[in-house]
This record gives structure tokens, C-alpha cells and sequence, in this order.
């Protein structure tokens, strides 16, 4: 492992999936803090200061796309990268696009293409944090919210669902 390559705050009320999450990422260098909830990801995210967020759909007390929707209308959190890894439906889907989620992976996934995703979410932190001409601070972009958050006009999210490798 040649260094930290991100922090990761990965949100699932499945213990067991937040694990497998945390364990394949930090095998491949980030850094990874979890929460049960999106309540608890609220309360969590200032502290951590994450450069990219995964959020499970179903969870108790507030839910994922809910989770997302706050996250963009909040000016520190608006440009974070958001991905929702889940087993949801269309509906689901385009919900999370309407309020500006960044990636969708589906569960079950393969651990490559959970880290593929988290590496392009990175990149696209970068590159949102460049818009406002300036570092990101502490994990967050900064800067006047544009359409969905600041994210460029017609940007869709990335779909990436499981495929049969065998």
C-alpha cells in the first residue's frame, strides 16, 4: 500500500456489508470511517470530512437518498461525491438522480467494481473542487451551487451494475 489514497465514509445499516466495504477499500489504500444510518452519517461528516460518500438506500431512522438530498443542500457538503451502493429499484435510481447522486452500484457487487467507482468519485471531487478554482477544504468543494449541487448541466450518474464474470 503506497499511502492513503481518500477518505471514504461508507453508510450502510448492515454491519457485515459495512465491513466488506471498509476492508476492500483500505486494501486498496483509503481510508474508511462508517456510520449505521443516515442520521448518523449527518452527525459524522463534519468531523470525518470525507472525499467521498456511499450511502445504502433502505436504512432506519433516515435513508439514503433522503441522506443524499440533505447532504447537496447543504453549502459544505454540496459538491461531495456521493454513490449509492444498493439493491434498489429504478425508481430508486432516478430519485438518486433527481437530487444528485454521483454513481450507482449495485449489490451484490464485485470489489473491483466497488473500487473502481470510489476512484472515479475521487477524481470527480477533484475536478468539482477545480470548478471554484481553488483546493478542496478539508474533503469538501467549495463555492457558488450551480444546478443539482454546482454539477455540471446534463450530468448523469454511473451506473454500474453486477455482471456474471464466470
Amino acid at each position: 500500500m503506497s499511502g492513503v489514497s481518500g477518505r471514504v465514509l461508507v453508510v450502510d445499516d448492515n454491519e457485515v456489508i459495512r465491513q466488506l466495504i471498509r476492508v476492500n477499500l483500505e486494501l486498496e489504500g483509503f481510508e474508511v470511517v462508517t456510520a449505521a444510518d443516515g442520521a448518523e452519517c449527518l452527525e459524522v461528516i463534519r468531523r470525518v470530512k470525507p472525499d467521498v460518500v456511499t450511502l445504502d438506500v433502505m436504512m432506519p431512522r433516515l435513508d439514503g437518498l433522503r441522506t443524499a438530498a440533505r447532504l447537496r443542500a447543504t453549502p459544505d457538503t454540496r459538491r461531495l461525491p456521493i454513490a449509492i451502493v444498493s439493491a434498489c429499484t429504478p425508481a430508486d435510481l432516478d430519485l438518486g438522480e433527481t437530487v444528485g447522486v454521483d454513481g450507482y452500484l449495485g449489490k451484490p457487487f464485485d470489489p473491483a467494481d466497488l473500487v473502481a467507482l470510489v476512484r472515479r468519485l475521487m477524481r470527480l471531487g477533484g475536478e468539482l473542487a477545480g470548478e471554484v478554482g481553488g483546493e478542496r477544504d478539508g474533503g469538501f468543494g467549495g463555492g457558488a451551487g450551480g444546478q443539482r449541487g454546482g454539477r455540471p448541466g446534463g450530468f448523469r450518474p454511473e451506473r454500474t451494475e453486477r455482471t456474471d464474470r464466470g
